[in-house]
């Protein structure tokens, strides 16, 4: 009778013992999970980076350096066509930067690709091709709708990778041509927005529903060179000299109306007040003058 109490009490510690036992690892399982096994966040990063003498350099910074350079390989044509198609001359101006811009950009990426050994396109992708046929193929008002919108649009999705780029990056020199693409796209999209024909709207249905794009595989680098050849852009032979700065759009303010300035200082100002109080002034002086 002893024994089967006996064996009744072993067996219930031992489920219990268990049931701790299952517990525990279960609470130590997800902090070993995610924390050393690889295929997680850190991992994937460590695994793409590659080390430089400016500092390591991520998949994504080697994908910023692409799109870099392929939307100067699209934009610089299409500012040189704004020049000469657009019926405005807000679309000229825009057109203006787009081509100051992207010609200073694409001088400062290639020098970036060829200091980290970054091989680069030479032609833009199917999707900025189809965007310039669309515009080669429209004429009059409807170019220029079309340009102001498919520019905005376009620079509107690449000003998001910039940010997560010049936020995230380990590497000097991709920092700093964040830098300067950040103020160079930044100029764009006042300029495009100046031309008054953008639709904010479809802008906004189109980032509602839209998914972020997975990143494409960049090459690797293949190592530095001691005479890296530059990319040729494709644009037109007459494309401008590369500057290494552009005149910025002027900046959206402007003096306020006289009528929100203080009421005293607008006496102040009123020559009727001060000329009053001058020969107010006076006067009494000659009132003192009269008395015996």
């Amino acid at each position: 009778m002893r024994s089967i109490n006996s064996r009744r009490l072993f067996s219930g510690t031992g489920l219990i013992v268990t049931g701790l036992a299952a517990t525990l690892v279960a609470m130590i399982f997800p902090i070993w999970s995610y924390s050393d096994r690889s295929g997680t966040g850190v991992d994937t990063l460590n695994a793409q980076t590659l080390s430089t003498r400016y500092g390591p350099l991520s998949a994504l910074d080697r994908e910023f350096v692409t799109k870099v350079r392929l939307a100067g390989l699209w934009e610089l044509p299409a500012g040189q066509q704004a020049e000469e198609r657009g019926t405005t001359q807000a679309v000229k101006t825009a057109g203006e930067h787009l081509v100051e811009g992207h010609t200073f950009l694409d001088e400062r990426v290639r020098d970036v690709a060829s200091q980290l050994g970054l091989q680069l396109p030479n032609q833009p992708n199917e999707q900025q091709q189809a965007w310039l046929g669309t515009l080669s193929a429209a004429r009059g008002e409807e170019y220029d709708v079309q340009f102001a919108n498919i520019l905005r649009k376009a620079h509107g999705k690449v000003f998001g990778l910039v940010a997560q780029v010049r936020a995230s990056t380990r590497n000097s020199l991709v920092r700093r041509l964040a830098d300067d693409a950040n103020t160079t796209v930044l100029d764009h999209i006042t300029v495009l927005e100046a031309t008054g024909l953008v639709d904010f709207d479809a802008l906004a249905r189109d980032a509602a529903t839209a998914s972020p794009p997975p990143l494409t595989n960049s090459p690797a680098p293949p190592g530095p060179t001691d005479s890296p050849s530059p990319p040729v852009p494709v644009s037109p032979s007459s494309s401008p000299s590369p500057s290494r700065t552009y005149t910025l759009p002027p900046p959206a303010t402007s003096r306020p109306p006289e009528d929100d300035e203080p009421k005293e200082s607008r006496e102040s100002k009123d020559p009727k007040n001060s000329e009053a109080s001058t020969n107010g002034d006076n006067g009494g002086d000659k009132s003192e003058d009269k008395k015996p």
